[in-house]
């Protein structure tokens, strides 16, 4: 059925995620992962939040709908007037559904802490069982984001969605990146009043669903407090009928038979605490695993879209593979604009971000591409997405950022995808190991560069590696080229910039460097992994 790809070659083995307390590998003995999945790559929060919909539109009575999230907005509307989520959500508990949900109990200094209060409380009125859970590390948050739904007596309906979408103001953008009509609180100045926002999600249906589910049971049935220890916290939880004790979950449901063509292995991030996870009690870093595994093999090209790339851990590990394969491109998206901003904050990001630049095109010259995004009046669209292509062959779409907060000290979700369907377009071996290009990896290559480029661009002419890094800096050229001709004549199709690197004073590197270590890129690994730079 792989046609000679070795699934193990790609994916973890149960042994390498490093976590023999969770669940999700103990079921299936050696295998990691599972196959006969179909996924659905969903490019924008509209597109995403159209499929959700429709999911949910699609319960009743027995279902189960599970939700986990940095933050939701009780009234985002998921197709139109009448589609507030938090109201749906509410009306299929009221019906009888299983509605449950873990929003982060955030830091009201950096999130909005009353709005998932009032997520969380709408969706309680109807039934719903939405927690403000807090049982992370010191620093850290819950960045997990996803919405399973199990339909009862209709398994091979069942659907887990993964990404980078929470439920919330500002997402529901599409690919001309106009801006959600419910604008996201970002920057004015820099990304307009009605913000672009670029992301992306994946819908699987089949036996991965499962391992999606689990991960919000183990996280759900943990014994620890969720985060009642002050009055002040405790009145949060009873205004929000949050209740301190949850309900036990039902047994999980039957093993779904197979959907598509597949593999999926689904990749977590948990820090090692002083009051372990009972699922992970030294943490959990496959993401970071899955990562380094697969840097280690692309021969090819690497995708990446990111919405910090200021670690220099991850960026190390791209360099090396730069070195080490003379052949291989790199292209990377990123936003135009530092996140989080500010005098101390912004600056130490512009300074990682600047050391993660130059030493990728130390590495790898002009095989490096960044790139950032802007609409049509040449505003910058914020690029949130956290999505990676290797050699046409692996993908993953999840939560995390190529970072080390992400890779060791927030939880975090991703789903890790190789396709059993050959492309058999020309190269149809680009890494030329004898994996061939996969059809779903190749396939998302070039929707998103299609997206990118305006949609102009024919994209079986960008299947080849070194075509498609040649039209995306020629479609960003043709822009450039544009604004500093003072915008004179008709604007080039498209959105690519070529990012800038911004540069701070040699004097100030020192204190950024100490919060970008200890604020912005935290370190959440157990002591002797950390003394050994260990994943």
């Amino acid at each position: 059925m792989w046609c000679a790809v070795r699934l193990d070659d790609w994916f973890l083995a149960a042994g390498e995620r490093g976590n023999t307390s969770t669940a999700i590998d103990r079921r299936r003995g050696e295998v990691s992962w599972t196959e006969g999945n179909h996924a659905d790559v969903l490019i924008d929060g509209a597109e995403y939040y159209a499929s959700l919909y429709v999911a949910l539109r699609s319960a009743g009575p027995g279902d189960s709908v599970f939700v986990c999230g940095v933050e939701g907005d009780a009234d985002e509307l998921l197709s139109g007037p009448g589609t507030e989520v938090a109201e749906m959500l509410a009306a299929l508990a009221d019906t009888g559904a299983d509605v449950r949900g873990l929003v982060w109990r955030s830091h009201g200094l950096v999130y909005s802490e009353q709005k998932n209060l009032m997520f969380s409380r709408a969706v309680n009125q109807g039934g719903g069982e939405v927690l403000l859970d807090n049982r992370i590390r010191r620093g850290g948050s819950h960045h997990q984001k996803m919405v399973v739904v199990h339909y009862q007596g209709r398994p091979s309906e069942n659907v887990a969605f993964v990404g980078g979408i929470d439920l919330v103001h500002g997402r529901s953008d599409d690919a001309r990146h106009r801006g959600d009509p419910q604008t996201a609180a970002l920057d004015a100045d820099h990304y307009g009043d009605r913000p672009g926002w670029h992301d992306v999600q994946v819908a699987v249906r089949g036996p991965a669903v499962d391992d999606v589910a689990l991960t919000f049971r183990e996280r759900w049935s943990d014994p620890t407090p969720l985060d009642t220890r002050s009055p002040w916290r405790w009145l949060m939880h009873r205004v929000s009928r949050d209740p301190v004790q949850r309900s036990p979950l039902a047994a999980e449901r039957d093993d779904v038979a197979a959907q598509g063509p597949h593999a999926v292995q689904v990749l977590r991030t948990y820090p090692a605490r002083r009051q372990a996870y009972p699922f992970a009690p030294d943490g959990e870093r496959s993401i970071a695993r899955a990562y380094i595994k697969v840097f280690g093999r692309a021969r090819s090209l690497i995708y990446l879209e990111d919405q910090y790339l200021w670690s220099f851990a991850a960026a190390e590990m791209l360099a090396d593979a730069l070195r080490r394969e003379p052949q291989l491109l790199l292209v990377i998206v990123v936003p135009r604009y530092v996140d989080p901003a500010g005098r101390i904050m912004g600056a130490a990001s512009t300074l990682g971000r600047q050391q993660v630049q130059d030493m990728l095109y130390a590495a790898g010259g002009d095989r490096v591409a960044i790139y950032d995004l802007e609409r049509e009046d040449a505003t910058a669209v914020y690029v949130h997405s956290k999505a990676c292509i290797v050699d046409d062959v692996w993908m993953s779409i999840g939560s995390d950022n190529l970072n080390r907060r992400s890779w060791t000290h927030d939880s975090e979700l991703s789903c890790a995808i190789v396709d059993s369907t050959r492309d058999e377009r020309e190269p149809r071996d680009p890494s030329g190991l004898g994996d061939g290009a996969r059809k779903l990896a190749r396939d998302t290559r070039l929707r998103l560069t299609c997206e990118h480029t305006g949609g102009v661009l024919d994209a079986d002419a960008m299947v080849d590696a070194h075509d498609w890094f040649r039209a995306l800096r020629e479609s960003a050229e043709a822009l450039d080229a544009w604004h500093r001709a003072e915008r004179a004549g008709p604007r080039p199709s498209g959105h690519l910039r070529a990012h800038q690197i911004e540069r701070v004073h040699a004097r100030r590197h020192g204190l950024l460097r100490w919060v970008h270590a200890h604020l912005l890129d935290p370190d959440g690994r157990p002591p002797a992994l950390r003394r050994g730079d260990q994943f």
